[in-house]
């Protein structure tokens, strides 16, 4: 039997579609502190623990991939990227550190019945950004999909 491509290659990179590389290039580094890995025409990635965060301008793939570049309207989400943090209080720091360096969040912090305190934002794309932290019993109840 043979395994399933989810089951045996893991994610390395999620590479966001932007419209303005330098203007993301601007967020990632300046507000979020991201440091830049590589840098190409219509394309840049970060440093990053686990997987690459990549942004590719849309135009640019279109040119070269065929990809489309139509615009998604504002206030359309496609993808949520997430930030598992240690603890409650550490989505509450970075709410308001990041709020003072002018990231647009959706509101403050919330407790979540999926057991989690998190926190929303978005880049200048408008992709959502969720940081969360477990709380109470964790993923485990609200989360169990063997039962």
């Amino acid at each position: 039997m043979t395994m399933s491509l989810g089951q045996t290659k893991a994610i390395t990179d999620i590479c966001l579609l932007v419209e303005d590389i330098d203007r993301t290039i601007d967020f990632y580094t300046q507000k979020l502190g991201y440091r830049i890995r590589r840098r190409a025409e219509g394309f840049v990635d970060f440093h990053s623990e686990r997987v690459t965060l990549a942004a590719w301008q849309l135009d640019h793939i279109n040119r070269h991939c065929g990809v489309s570049n139509v615009r998604s309207p504002k206030q359309a989400h496609k993808a949520c990227v997430a930030m598992e943090l240690e603890s409650a209080g550490e989505v509450d720091r970075l709410y308001a550190e990041l709020s003072d360096k002018g990231v647009p969040f959706v509101g403050p912090p919330g407790d979540y019945v999926w057991n989690a305190r998190c926190a929303y934002f978005h880049d200048p794309d408008g992709t959502l950004w969720e940081l969360y932290a477990w709380t109470g019993a964790g993923p485990g109840d609200y989360h169990d999909t063997q039962g």
